[in-house]
């Protein structure tokens, strides 16, 4: 039976995701970020998952949430360090339906119950409009070198209204 609208469900992310997440990356990059990075660009971002046993060390190394719709991952997050949002995609057939709200909403809410004052993200071009209607202020621009290709980000930040640790 069909579904007027998605249900997503959050989950930690399992080491056996790892492959499946590298997809979700090239593809969310492939085909979202196409209008805002030139093929060689978008080339370069996605070699950060070529090597998938350090990519999947990035994820573990982070708290890392998978969303699922119908218990398939459809996309993913890393919160580095507390208060960094590290990696934010979403599988583009289901980008504008609330996956990536779902996982920075939890994101947001674990940060702040562990004590964050703040998060910070280096948005990209394209994701910087989700972040700023989201409450991310943008702070500074930035140039990154992904192998020969230099691609522009966002620095933006969020303050949090956290509890304070027990």
């Amino acid at each position: 039976m069909a579904t007027a609208h998605p249900q997503f469900a959050l989950r930690p992310v399992l080491p056996a995701d790892t492959p499946l997440l590298a997809d979700i990356f090239r593809a969310s990059i492939g085909e979202l970020a196409a209008e805002d990075y030139s093929e060689a660009q978008q080339e370069a971002w996605m070699t950060a998952v070529e090597d998938g046993a350090a990519f999947g060390k990035r994820l573990a190394d982070a708290l890392s949430l998978v969303v699922t719709l119908n218990g398939t991952p459809v996309g993913f997050v890393a919160l580095a360090g507390g208060t960094t949002i590290d990696l934010l995609y979403v599988h583009p057939g289901v980008a504008g339906l609330g996956a990536g709200a779902m996982l920075v909403d939890a994101v947001e809410k674990l940060a702040g119950a562990r004590g964050a004052k703040a998060l910070v993200v280096d948005a990209s071009d394209n994701a910087r409009g989700f972040f700023e209607k989201r409450g991310y202020v943008p702070q500074r621009r930035n140039t990154v070198l992904r192998g020969d290709e230099w691609l522009a980000t966002t620095t933006m930040e969020k303050a949090l209204a956290g509890k304070a640790p027990p």
